[in-house]
């Protein structure tokens, strides 16, 4: 009794992709296309891989991992609004629904039935 060989299954060697690196990748933005350049790999490949190791196809796994991204950014522009004026109105137009009154107070409805409750 030998060894047994293995059979050559033919084909390339599995393209081996680090977990971390992907992550890092979909947290910054990386588009599908920049992480197969980064990774040296096709897309066929990232998603099979995606639906290998994430059980997930890649738009779904890359939406979940892309939010520590936004997460970060969002950390970024609310300690920089509270030392920032011109970031924190930028910060309150996007989040608070704070906008510029761009109305004269004239024109304004409010104004002119306070004006005629003073005027009687």
């Amino acid at each position: 009794m030998g060894v047994k060989k293995q059979k050559n299954k033919g084909g390339r060697p599995k393209k081996e992709i680090i977990k971390k690196q992907f992550e890092g990748l979909c947290a910054i933005h990386c588009t599908q296309d920049e992480i197969c350049d980064i990774l040296d790999c096709s897309v066929d490949v990232l998603n099979n891989w995606c639906n290998e190791i994430y059980g997930d196809s890649f738009s779904k796994v890359f939406k979940q991992k892309s939010s520590t991204g936004k997460a970060s950014v969002r950390r970024s522009q609310f300690n920089m609004a509270q030392k920032n004026p011109s970031m924190s109105i930028w910060w309150g137009k996007q989040h608070l629904g704070q906008t510029e009154n761009t109305k004269s107070t004239e024109d304004d409805p409010m104004y002119k039935e306070i004006m005629r409750f003073w005027e009687t």
